[in-house]
């Protein structure tokens, strides 16, 4: 255009690959930063807070429509101060306003589009808008404004206190004892919204939340609950099935749009996976169902070759959309395929892969596009095709192998290439959790090395951590997610290694959250710390979603170092956090399934399993390789400061002691005596 105003967009100039996609947009986007904040007070202009990530299939339609639109441009660079934030990146900021939305509109969702005074504080929002909604929705917002600020003034004042009431958590007046009765109660009230056909909520669109099954895989365990345990494998196996599990690549996607879980939202989430990861090697624990097996080693595999840097850190997504054979973005392209392709790569396999993965009616999505779904097992498909089990895994291993050779044709998802502290300590978790299930030694490899990573370029000379990285440059004050994953992944890593280093780091990242994050008032911990910029709320998260929420994780965190450290401090903050929640279970089940989690380590039985001795980590590897839900483990190969190994250890003697509540049985030399002496009901 001869006469096209010269714009001013600053994401030019950040490492977020999210920003960075808008950073040729026509709008003057801004990031959140003081200067961003300044210019809104000084020139009274309404701020524009759009926040998204790069995986996000929606935040790239409303750019294509909206953002690289002029028309539109011209009205947000008139009349507003229009912000860009990496939700990823500032989950503080994405928290908060999130809340907003969903009081305003009862949903949310991304993108988020918030409008807001010059303050900060919002006065409109929602998530994707079109191109001709969103234009009118500015025309009638800056109207407003300029005619009626104080009308708006008074709204965002209301909201304000609204978001604050959001945040209060109250610690209970008077104790209430945790009961078997409450968690049946809870169990009673959240299986009414279970598939038992399909597994998972009978609902759509279907998130996997492996925290959820988590618990309900260790409940139903502990209690013997037959059906429940049958609801919770079927759905294990219907995620693994179908097509939210990338059947030729490994992996899982975000979540499922419909009941069967067989169409994805595409993108590959590296929390999704570190989570889905951990669960599947407790379910393998458990079951010896060697698909589960499969189903961890493929999933690390591909971590390993697309979403981990020669340096040990792990990369944050893929994204949902990638070229197809025109050239064009669109959804899924790297992942689908028509029958035409299937057919010239298989050829005389076809038929019979097609009646596995159902290229017909049930696995078509659209434009003739099919994505690969099973709906039986392996044992059960070759009992019926009259083959051996064997036989079928191997030839599919094949047909997979061929699928997956094809695909390195097609132009790759986006990636998203920043590292964030919190993601990458799941992923460090879930590998340590494959190591003690499968015992692949390059799986504690790969976690050590990451745990490295993260203390020799995510820790500031203080000992308190960074946030994200990304190029070489390490950002953003860390936030409670970051050292709860953390604390959580070096207990494992001490578990597994016996390098008290790790359970020593774990202790000092917690005393960093008493002093930067706890709130006295309810024995919780706020989100950001003291040492962060003040927003118009200060987050504190409570509700487990497809991450468990960073204050659940510290109570789980807070129970087991109490118990390793003989320390009442954690194991009382624990119990109290755990009691300040209580009340809110009911409401929610699955909302809380993580502190659920923690309840089962009250209400039933649970065990510190203390082992000493030169031959002691292999011993704890055998605990490690089976099913052990309400057990944690220390041990050394020499004498111990740590509390609950001191005094215990014997010169050319391997010892293992029994604990509950650090009160231990006489020692054991026996494995097997041991494993028979922990009881699970």
């Amino acid at each position: 255009m001869k006469n096209r105003p010269q714009y001013t967009n600053r994401l030019k100039e950040e490492s977020s690959p999210y920003l960075l996609q808008h950073a040729h947009n026509p709008v003057n986007w801004q990031p959140w930063d003081q200067d961003s904040l300044d210019q809104a007070k000084k020139k009274n202009k309404l701020i524009i807070i759009s926040v998204g990530y790069s995986a996000c299939h929606w935040c790239h339609v409303m750019e294509h429509e909206s953002f690289e639109d002029e028309e539109v441009a011209e009205v947000m660079n008139r009349d507003f101060i229009s912000i860009k934030v990496d939700r990823e990146e500032r989950p503080d900021l994405d928290q908060v306003y999130m809340n907003a939305v969903q009081i305003m509109t009862g949903t949310g969702g991304w993108p988020m589009n918030i409008v807001a005074l010059p303050d900060g504080r919002p006065v409109w929002g929602g998530t994707y808008f079109r191109k001709e909604q969103w234009i009118d929705a500015l025309g009638q917002l800056a109207g407003l404004y300029k005619e009626k600020p104080g009308q708006m003034r008074e709204y965002a004042s209301r909201l304000e206190e609204g978001l604050k009431q959001l945040q209060i958590v109250k610690p209970r007046q008077e104790p209430k004892a945790f009961t078997r009765g409450f968690l049946e109660e809870v169990l009673k009230k959240w299986r009414t919204s279970f598939d038992y056909k399909h597994g998972g909520p009978n609902r759509a669109p279907k998130f996997m939340m492996p925290s959820n099954y988590n618990f309900l895989l260790r409940y139903a365990f502990q209690n013997e609950d037959k059906r429940l345990m049958d609801f919770v494998i079927t759905t294990l196996d219907r995620i693994s099935f179908g097509g939210v599990y990338d059947q030729a690549g490994g992996g899982f996607s975000r979540y499922s749009v419909d009941a069967k879980w067989h169409i994805p939202h595409f993108e590959k989430m590296l929390y999704d996976n570190a989570q889905l990861v951990s669960l599947y090697s407790q379910a393998y624990k458990l079951t010896g169902n060697n698909w589960y097996k499969e189903v961890v080693e493929q999933s690390l595999q591909f971590i390993k070759e697309e979403l981990t840097d020669e340096s040990g850190v792990f990369y944050s997504a893929w994204d949902a959309d990638s070229l197809n054979e025109k050239g064009t973005s669109e959804e899924g392209a790297y992942f689908v395929w028509t029958k035409q392709e299937l057919q010239d790569l298989l050829e005389d396999d076809f038929e019979q892969f097609s009646e596995i993965y159902n290229i017909n009616n049930y696995g078509k999505w659209e434009k003739d596009n099919y994505v690969l779904i099973r709906t039986k097992s392996f044992e059960v498909l070759a009992s019926e095709l009259n083959m051996s089990e064997d036989e079928l895994q191997e030839k599919n291993r094949g047909w997979m192998k061929t699928l997956k050779k094809e695909r390195q044709n097609r132009s790759k998802p986006g990636l998203d290439d920043k590292s964030l502290t919190s993601w990458n300590a799941m992923m460090l978790t879930g590998y340590l959790e494959a190591y003690k299930a499968l015992g692949h030694p390059e799986y504690l490899e790969a976690a050590r090395k990451n745990a490295n990573f993260i203390l020799e370029r995510q820790l500031k000379a203080d000992s308190s951590l960074y946030h994200s990285y990304k190029g070489g440059k390490s950002s953003i004050n860390a936030y409670l997610e970051d050292y709860a994953f953390c604390i959580e992944a070096f207990l494992a890593l001490y578990e597994v290694t016996l390098a008290e280093n790790w359970l020593k780091r774990a202790q000092d990242f917690t005393e960093r959250c008493f002093n930067d994050f706890y709130d006295s008032n309810s024995d919780m911990f706020f989100f950001t710390s003291n040492k962060d910029e003040a927003l118009i709320t200060r987050p504190m998260e409570v509700t487990d979603n497809v991450i468990p929420a960073s204050n659940s994780v510290m109570a789980k965190n807070l129970f087991k170092l109490g118990q390793i450290t003989i320390n009442k401090k954690y194991s009382e903050t624990a119990e109290k956090m755990l009691q300040a929640i209580q009340e809110d279970i009911l409401t929610y089940p699955s909302g809380y399934s993580n502190w659920l989690d923690l309840m089962l380590n009250f209400t039933h039985p649970f065990y510190e399993v203390a082992v000493t001795g030169k031959n002691a980590k292999n011993i704890l590897q055998e605990f490690h390789q089976t099913y052990q839900p309400n057990i944690l483990t220390a041990g050394s190969h020499s004498e111990s400061e740590v509390a609950l190994l001191k005094q215990r250890y014997k010169e050319k003697e391997n010892l293992i002691y029994v604990c509950e509540n650090g009160s231990c049985q006489l020692p054991l030399t026996s494995v097997e005596e041991a494993m028979k002496s922990i009881k699970q009901f």
